[in-house]
Formats: C-alpha cells, sequence, structure tokens
C-alpha cells in the first residue's frame, strides 16, 4: 500500500480491510438480465481496493472517476484493462457519459471532504441514477437516513429521502484505513423511489428546504418571511392565514409536509 502516498488536500484514506472492501462492492444490487442500468461509476478509487471486486462482477461496464494522478498511474499498472476517466467527479457531465447506456449506478469510498457534493450531484442527475453506494463519515450517513424530528434531519435528509429510499448498512472504524481518519465511517446505499417528479415545483422546494435548514432554530413563519417577500407580504398584510407549519421548526416535517409547504408558497407567488 506504499505506491501511493495518501494527500490531505484530497480527503484520501485508503481502506485497507479487504473484507470491508468487499462487503461494500457486494452492497450493490446485483445486475439482472431485466435490468436497464447495467454500467458502474466508481468515485475516487485510489489503489483499486474496491475495484479489485467490481472489475470481475462488472468487466467493461465499470468505470472509475480518479482525481489523483498518482493514483491514476498506479490504476493504469495494475489494473491495465480497466476504464479510468483522470479528473474530478464533480465536474464531470453524467449526462453526456450515460444517457445512452440507460444510466449508471455509483459507488465509492467518497472522500470526506466532498461526500455532501457528491450527494448534491447525485441529485442533479437522479433520473440516471437509480443507485448509490458509498463509505462517508458515520455523522454524515446518521444524518442522510435520519427520520424527521431529531437534530440530525436536515437538508440533504430532506432532498435525498423525496428521491431516495436510504439505508445505513454498517460502521467502519478507523483503524481499517491508511492514514485512520479522526471520526468512524459509515456504508449507506440510496434506492432510487419511484417518484419521477414531485407534485409541486422542485426548484422551489428545494429553496424552501434550505432556507428554513439554514434558519433552523427560527419557526417556519420567521424562515419563510425572511426568504420570500411573497410570504413576507402576505402575512403582513393579514392577505393569508397562518399556515398549520407556522410554528413548527424545519426538523420537525416530513418530506410530504415540505411539498404541501412548497404548494402553499406557489400560490402565494402567482398571486402577486
Amino acid at each position: 500500500m506504499a505506491e501511493v502516498r495518501a494527500k490531505k488536500h484530497l480527503g484520501q484514506h485508503f481502506l485497507t480491510n479487504l473484507d470491508i472492501a468487499r462487503r461494500i462492492a457486494e452492497s450493490l444490487t446485483p445486475v439482472t438480465t431485466a435490468d436497464s442500468c447495467s454500467h458502474v461509476l466508481e468515485v475516487g478509487p485510489g489503489m483499486g481496493v474496491l475495484t479489485q471486486f467490481l472489475l470481475p462482477a462488472y468487466g467493461e461496464q465499470l468505470t472509475v472517476a480518479e482525481i489523483d494522478g498518482e493514483s491514476v498511474i498506479y490504476l493504469r499498472k495494475h489494473y491495465p484493462e480497466l476504464r479510468i476517466i483522470e479528473g474530478d467527479f464533480l465536474q464531470l457531465n453524467l449526462a453526456e457519459l450515460y444517457a445512452q447506456r440507460g444510466g449508471v449506478r455509483v459507488i465509492g469510498n467518497f472522500p470526506y471532504n466532498i461526500s455532501s457534493q457528491i450527494f448534491f450531484k447525485i441529485l442533479d442527475y437522479k433520473e440516471m441514477v437509480p443507485e448509490v453506494v458509498g463509505m462517508i463519515q458515520k455523522e454524515v450517513a446518521v444524518r442522510l437516513a435520519a427520520p424527521p424530528g431529531g437534530k440530525e434531519y436536515g437538508i440533504l435528509s430532506v432532498l435525498l429521502q423525496a428521491y431516495y429510499d436510504i439505508e445505513y448498512l454498517f460502521t467502519v472504524p478507523p483503524g481499517v484505513f491508511n492514514p485512520p481518519p479522526k471520526v468512524q465511517s459509515a456504508v449507506i446505499r440510496l434506492t432510487r423511489n419511484h417518484v419521477e417528479h414531485l407534485p409541486c415545483d422542485e426548484t422551489l422546494f428545494r429553496q424552501i428546504v434550505k432556507a428554513t435548514f439554514n434558519q433552523r432554530r427560527k419557526t417556519i413563519r420567521n424562515s419563510l418571511c425572511s426568504a420570500f417577500l411573497a410570504v413576507r407580504e402576505a402575512v403582513a398584510s393579514g392577505r393569508v392565514e397562518a399556515h398549520p407549519f407556522f410554528g413548527l421548526r424545519p426538523e420537525t416535517l416530513s418530506v410530504e409536509q415540505f411539498v404541501e409547504l412548497t404548494q402553499w408558497v406557489t400560490t402565494l407567488t402567482r398571486a402577486e
């Protein structure tokens, strides 16, 4: 494991335990002949600890995206048959790469410093990413899978749960990495649900979720009035009655309730 040095600025912590690597690779749902999406993209393969288990299963259907040039050299030497994209996953146009291939499933030991950005990117391509398996910080994994009502529930919890079923699979201790991170890690699986489109303005839905959680100590009334002029003016003029959610805080609202709130804000915007 000494051929590639871990780089702090890339958030690299190389997994060294092969049993855990195998478990992660096997957490992807096996492809059947009925599946339209058989392509797999591994993010940040490093020295290929996951890759070695993915290649036999997916062969030419597997591609890896690696930003670290030193890791790319290592992979080309040890896995000459591997399809490698040398570059930043966050900059990839997945539609350009996979729209004609029925989509792509994403897997990886995600760099901790960009794990949230990776999931926001997945949301941007949700129509073509049916499944994601990722190892991330345990704290983030708990947050993504959290139900409404707790302090862990937040922006990404709502946005991802609107389109994906999220499973917390297992915890991974620091000692199986080189160098060991200062936190525990966890593996989660996201499986696309049957919601093609929310019954509301999806752009506004995202804005409302972000606006309310960015002021999570405030009530829904205060955060909406602060973020949306239409709501502020309607409330100030007495033109609308207080919404039933006004006295609540965002962590108590389910995805369905955020949809309802978005529909309500939409009616105010249209009335302007």
